[in-house]
């Protein structure tokens, strides 16, 4: 290429056209979360008002990738009787393929594997076809390279400038980068030089270089998505923003850089592929259809997740709900609603009867921005969905010695760590300290670091926030847990988190609802809030008397060990050993659910689940919410004494104590919105790993502090790794779309989801199934997309459903 491209110029209303594509293409691709805060996000967030066939069909088009498990995988369920010929008709019945195929073609076509969809060349796929060379790596590596430096938080010796944004940065970058012209892309710098300088100026001269004009539809969306998880975590950074009320070009100036690369390959193999790139052009352009194949899979998936709900139908109306007795409980443990949570109550409350649980999202209502101990990073422990709006820090209440002391080696712990990361003492550090870190290094790698209590002091409530402010959030808090009466002696809010080692995705086992942290700081600022005496007196002028013997604890779940640590120190206990029964079943438990949970970890037993979060080689210290299929909110009594196996959301919701269904609002526009995020990113992970999963632990390097590539550069790998989906040998988590069960009238469902479009979206084009359930648990109807109702059997086992108008 030894000519520079001339400079094209573009209409207004053709470059508004243009803009406007560019920002839906970047509005289509899902944010991802830096390491240190990872939360589960949907891979499929930017196609929610599209449904699920037609995102199939686009996914296929520009991503080569199904949105099903291989064919043979129905097809042995339903030889194995688990999908039943009642869950095929019925899928059947409510798709496009209604009246066009019948039970034995469905059943014909299960057991013949359709072709992998193929995706759309780019450029860089039709050069590397005309010349031999694989030019989509080599764009990928370069574009990763920069990418690397310029996001990096901390972990580089040397930070890339970040003046004037990215688009500029790398623009400085690529003048000196000859990597692309010593493999054969000659005069790439010149064309970089020729670039205009801002990123939507390119993005127009490309678009007319390349053809496109003012309709380049599919082919924006395509670009950003072979850049995997840069252009994620640049969407993250434009979805922050917005939040705040601002904006962000990162992720525009990184669709420019993209096609900066696609313009030059263009230009040098121009007449070997200019032909190809016109069909490949009219295709983009055309809208997306949904053939035959993407049918025939989403009704199998619908079959699936049929046979799911009618198990789970199955297990709610096995015996008569839980009565409970009028007896003063001694404990009720409040847990977050994470399913791992399902397997520890369980056990919890089957050890005695004066336990009770319930659910509440792992925040506690408080969404904090949080100080830890001597430091000043602000940690917002609540979900992405929601801007802070309670500040605090964790500080103690004196300055004697021992506490300058703490604040000093705190501070020391984090000095010495940037220290080891400074580029003036990298080569040295190593040198002289190397020997020091020995007799750790053996330690962790034979599994005998011990586990450390953690010992922060509590978090405090910011000082601006007065005691009518106080009482105001503790009964938002205390209505939204339907817990306004009935208060054990001790309630202990029990949030949760993940102890493991030399685990890059450490914050992904930590509590969603808290942004991807651990839940103790929410705990403890709720039971702090609660003990109050002056709270608690202005809770009772609205109505909600706490018992004075009534003690608020926090506590924290560690779900890799089902340990559960009290934070007993932060209140005054009226006797020393007055926790040691509940310490008794808190441990009882423990040990049975790490029984249960032994069962499905490879290699594992429930003696060896404590030193498997230790050892820093264990590639599946757990399992997380693999297995997640459900979301029921509902009394306890309609589940309590049911084996959901960890694999249910289960949050507390009594709907008659709920004045105009404000927390049911609350409950379908955050938690269960929340929950799909969770559900539909291992949906994805399992299903279409090579695009929205992290692959493979074992060859994991963690770049700039943000995420992890696979190898030693490239693209930025997001979603699950496979050893969070897969034991090696078969699937943990089965893809299945989640189910959501609410115990409430349908019409105040309806009214909520004709108020909120964004939610009522998810249930309309097929991302999440909604049921009702009856005052006996049982799921009695079924949401139909267009806010109306189906009837159901008490077992979901007919395949008859009467349509009835919403």
């Amino acid at each position: 290429m030894n000519k520079m491209v001339k400079m094209i110029k573009i209409d207004s209303l053709h470059g508004e056209a243009l803009a406007q594509a560019a920002d839906q293409a970047v509005r289509a691709i899902p944010p991802a979360w830096p390491l240190t805060a990872t939360v589960a996000v949907n891979p499929f967030f930017g196609q929610a008002q599209a449904s699920f066939e037609q995102t199939a069909a686009l996914l296929g088009r520009i991503g080569g990738v199904r949105l099903a498990l291989p064919r043979q995988h129905y097809a042995d369920s339903i030889a194995k009787g688990e999908i039943s010929d009642a869950d095929l008709i019925a899928a059947l019945e409510n798709s496009t393929l209604a009246g066009r195929l019948d039970l034995g073609g469905l059943k014909a076509e299960a057991r013949q594997e359709a072709p992998a969809p193929l995706a759309l060349p780019t450029i860089a796929d039709l050069a590397a076809r005309a010349s031999g060379k694989d030019w989509p790596e080599l764009v990928a590596e370069r574009i990763g390279i920069f990418a690397s430096g310029f996001f990096d938080q901390g972990q580089a010796l040397w930070a890339a400038s970040r003046h004037n944004g990215l688009y500029a940065a790398w623009r400085a970058f690529a003048l000196h980068d000859l990597t692309p012209e010593i493999l054969g892309l000659e005069g790439f710098a010149l064309s970089v030089a020729s670039t205009p300088e801002t990123a939507q100026g390119l993005i127009e001269r490309a678009a007319i270089r390349l053809g496109f004009a003012s309709e380049p539809g599919t082919y924006f969306h395509q670009l950003l998505l072979t850049l995997g998880g840069w252009g994620q975590y640049a969407r993250h950074l434009q979805w922050k923003a917005e939040l705040d009320g601002g904006s962000d070009q990162t992720a525009l100036e990184l669709l420019a850089i993209r096609l900066v690369f696609e313009e030059a390959l263009y230009e040098r193999y121009e007449a070997a592929i200019a032909e190809e790139w016109r069909v490949i052009r009219r295709t983009h352009a055309a809208p997306v259809a949904v053939d035959e194949t993407v049918q025939i899979d989403a009704v199998l998936q619908s079959a699936a997740e049929r046979a799911a709900q009618r198990r789970l139908a199955q297990t709610l109306s096995l015996s008569s709900p839980v009565k409970l007795t009028d007896q003063r409980p001694q404990l009720h443990a409040a847990f977050c609603i994470d399913v791992r949570s399902e397997v520890f109550r369980r056990a919890l409350e089957s050890i005695d009867p004066g336990i009770r649980t319930s659910g509440f999202a792992g925040f506690f209502g408080l969404g904090a921005s949080h100080k830890g101990f001597a430091s000043d990073v602000s940690e917002n422990r609540l979900p992405v969905l929601l801007k802070p709006s309670v500040f605090t820090c964790s500080a103690v209440e004196s300055e004697d010695k021992s506490d300058r002391q703490a604040r000093f080696a705190a501070r020391a712990v984090r000095a010495w760590g940037r220290f080891k990361l400074a580029a003036v003492s990298s080569f040295a550090f190593v040198e002289a300290m190397g020997p020091v870190y020995a007799a750790k290094l053996l330690k962790d790698g034979l599994g005998l670091a011990k586990s450390r209590k953690p010992d922060a002091p509590a978090p405090r409530l910011s000082p601006e926030i007065d005691l009518d402010q106080r009482t105001k959030m503790a009964e938002t808090v205390l209505r939204a847990m339907s817990l306004t009466e009935g208060f054990a002696k001790v309630v202990l809010l029990c949030g949760h988190g993940a102890n493991v080692v030399n685990n890059p995705y450490a914050s992904a086992l930590h509590c969603g609802a808290c942004g991807g942290y651990a839940g103790d700081v929410n705990a403890r600022l709720l039971a702090g809030l609660l003990n109050e005496a002056e709270v608690r007196k202005g809770l009772a002028e609205k109505g909600i008397i706490i018992p004075t013997d009534t003690l608020f604890i926090a506590a924290l779940h560690d779900t890799t060990t089902d340990g559960v640590t009290l934070f007993d120190g932060d209140v005054a206990l009226p006797s020393p050993d007055m926790l040691e029964p509940i310490r008794n079943w808190l441990d009882q438990a423990g040990r049975l659910a790490r029984t249960e949970r032994a069962a499905r970890l490879p290699r594992a037993t429930a003696g060896s689940i404590i030193e498997r979060s230790r050892d820093w080689a264990e590639v599946r210290p757990e399992f997380g919410l693999a297995g997640c299929r459900a979301f029921i909110a509902a009394p306890r009594s309609r589940t309590q004494g049911r084996n959901l196996e960890g694999q249910a959301f289960l949050h507390d919701y009594v709907w008659r104590q709920d004045d105009g269904f404000k927390v049911l609002e609350l409950i379908l526009t955050a938690p269960v919105v929340v929950a799909s995020w969770i559900s539909l990113q291992y949906f994805g992970s399992a299903v279409a790993p090579q695009l929205f999963g992290a692959g493979n632990k074992l060859l994991h390097n963690v770049v700039g502090g943000i995420g992890v590539v696979e190898g030693n550069g490239g693209n930025l790998r997001t979603g699950l790794p496979w050893q969070s989906v897969h034991d090696g040998e078969a699937f943990v988590h089965e893809p299945l779309r989640l189910t959501v069960a609410v115990e409430a009238p349908k019409e105040a469902i309806t009214d909520i989801l004709r108020r909120h479009a964004h939610v009522r979206a998810l249930f309309d084009n097929g991302w999440l199934s909604l049921f009702t359930l009856d005052q006996d648990g049982r799921m009695a109807w079924r949401y139909q997309p267009g806010l109306g109702w189906a009837e159901v059997t008490e077992t979901m086992s007919s395949p008859t459903e009467s349509k009835l108008a919403g």
